[in-house]
């Protein structure tokens, strides 16, 4: 019988920067036209809002955020080692990067030998963005699970190798933090890539609104895959797996509710409230939460990402399963919040 762990982790692009440009986001949704008035200062703010900007356009308090960020990627990367995982499996989104408009599956896995990926410029590292960076895959297990999941009615999308990008920066950017103190990655990756921005992929080409040509409903994409369904798949990944010799690590990489998917926010703040109820019910086990949480509430609230975790949810159900550690950095000016959840084998 295989042994799982099960993780949650972030994978916020800024994070890799510096201190400075972490809200560099927010300073981008403040310049949409049609911002009410009483919002374009932190005047009009909330007050955790205004505390979090302060007098500094926020960069205390991205210190604040890194470190908390920090130590709950080293306490992944704690629970990762003292597990030594056969390969990593990570469900992460593709946005924009390496499907396309030539083809956009619900869900698709990446059973390729090896992958390479170079960091982003100014990064926290120091690292120059000529130097190539190698994961090493697993194809054979990759193509095992593939099979198995399309056995059981699951139509799952494979490749052998890259289309339009070589490594998603949900993967990358996951296996970076969890390697943030530079001490080397040694576990093979098995990249599982969920379509989460559904109707904007395309459309919004996975990123930010831009307000000089707003969208009209037609728009707009097909929707991606729906919460439950992706519950489903990842308790099926865990039925199949555990028939396996493996040790594997299954990882759910993403933000929660995003500042620029959430217009009710007027694209500000993230959905913090709507987070809070998603955490809760993974921290205590409340997983029929996540199976029954519908496709509007994830557009509504900007979580468009968690649906990463709903697959974990379905793992951690199926593996009947309540973390051990699980925390959320929440934020007002920073984009997204983070959730982390830690879940080893009894």
């Amino acid at each position: 019988m295989a042994e799982i762990l099960a993780l949650g982790i972030s994978h916020y692009p800024p994070l890799s920067g510096q201190d400075e440009t972490m809200a560099a986001l927010l300073g981008a949704m403040l310049q949409n036209p049609h911002l009410p008035e009483k919002l374009k200062t932190p005047a009009g703010w909330p007050e955790g809002a205004r505390a979090e900007w302060s007098n500094d356009k926020g960069k205390a308090a991205a210190s604040k955020h890194r470190a908390e960020l920090i130590e709950w990627n080293r306490k992944a990367r704690k629970a990762l080692d003292d597990f030594k995982p056969d390969f990593v499996l990570i469900w992460g989104d593709d946005q924009y990067e390496n499907f396309k408009e030539d083809i956009v599956p619900p869900y698709a896995i990446s059973a390729h030998p090896h992958f390479e990926y170079h960091f982003p410029k100014n990064n926290i590292w120091n690292e120059s963005t000529d130097k190539v960076h190698r994961l090493e895959g697993n194809q054979k297990a990759a193509k095992e699970l593939a099979t198995a999941l399309l056995q059981k009615g699951f139509d799952l999308a494979y490749s052998y190798k890259p289309l339009h990008h070589p490594l998603g920066h949900a993967f990358t950017n996951g296996v970076n933090y969890l390697d943030y103190d530079r001490k080397g990655f040694p576990y093979p990756v098995i990249p599982f890539a969920i379509n989460c921005y559904g109707r904007h992929v395309i459309a919004q080409k996975g990123g930010m609104p831009k307000f000089d040509k707003p969208l009209a409903p037609s728009d707009l994409d097909p929707p991606g895959p729906a919460p439950w369904r992706l519950f489903d798949l990842g308790a099926e990944i865990v039925r199949y797996l555990q028939q396996t010799p493996y040790r594997v690590a299954v990882i759910a990489s993403s933000g929660w509710s995003h500042a620029f998917l959430t217009a009710k926010t007027h694209y500000l703040w993230p959905d913090r409230e709507a987070d809070r109820a998603l955490y809760n019910a993974i921290r205590t086990g409340n997983y029929e939460f996540w199976r029954n949480y519908s496709s509007a509430q994830i557009e509504e609230s900007g979580q468009q990402e968690c649906l990463n975790w709903s697959c974990l949810a379905g793992a951690l159900k199926e593996l009947n399963r309540v973390p051990s550690q699980a925390g959320l950095v929440d934020t007002w000016i920073f984009n997204s919040s983070k959730c982390f959840v830690i879940a080893p084998p009894a």
